[in-house]
């Protein structure tokens, strides 16, 4: 299976995601925000947490406009795999392949520490590794990761079951606890929390290891 990373001016966790995806047994290429296109054969594109361009304008909304976002598009419109981590849960929502948006954080403070999550949903390659409601340790670091949808919205991603991670003690306000969430087609997934950096026991936990894994079976399999 190969992996894309995307790296765009101010990205600080391409490197991290990189690693988590190689170390799940991916092939995996990095990509620069100025390239029109994907690698060959490219079976999943992560988008990684940081600051793309400063956060100007909004999180994730020049990152969006970058000449890497239509291909990134098209790769989830003919069913391509994506998933967009913090920075990079932003960008999707600005590509407008994930709804909602990540707004400032209720207590207009950068959070930056480990959480406790529940996965809230296993129906999906990103999650299908966890148990329904299994409690597992991340870190976050975000300032924007308030996760704000309307009300319509919110009852269309329980009513599908789109809701995949919940906080279980909430940092930043987000709606119904959301710490990440899937697209209508399965093959989205963006979250808030930073499963790369929960990779490896000398990090101090390796919870996020089973998105990865999981990520790379449900995708063998697809």
């Amino acid at each position: 299976m190969k992996a894309a990373v995307v790296t765009f001016p101010g990205s600080n966790c391409d490197r991290d995601l990189a690693l988590a995806f190689e170390r799940a047994g991916f092939e995996v290429a990095r990509v620069w925000h100025k390239d029109s296109a994907l690698p060959a054969g490219t079976d999943v594109v992560g988008v990684p947490g940081g600051f793309s361009f400063g956060d100007y304008l909004r999180c994730g909304a020049i990152a969006a406009q970058s000449p890497i976002a239509a291909a990134v598009q098209a790769h989830a419109a003919r069913g391509g795999y994506v998933l967009g981590i913090c920075n990079g849960f932003q960008v999707l929502t600005e590509m407008r392949l994930l709804p909602g948006a990540l707004m400032r954080n209720a207590g207009l403070k950068f959070a930056c520490k480990t959480v406790e999550l529940k996965v809230a949903s296993t129906a999906s390659a990103f999650t299908q590794a966890y148990g329904k409601n299994q409690s597992i340790r991340v870190p976050i670091a975000h300032h924007d990761g308030n996760y704000t949808i309307d009300a319509d919205g919110l009852k269309q991603l329980q009513d599908e079951d789109r809701i995949a991670l919940t906080y279980v003690q909430n940092p930043n306000g987000s709606a119904a606890n959301i710490a990440g969430v899937l697209s209508q087609t399965p093959p989205v997934g963006g979250m808030v929390p930073h499963p790369e950096r929960a990779n490896d026991p000398i990090l101090g936990g390796n919870d996020g290891a089973g998105l990865f894994a999981g990520l790379m079976g449900g995708m063998a399999l697809a």
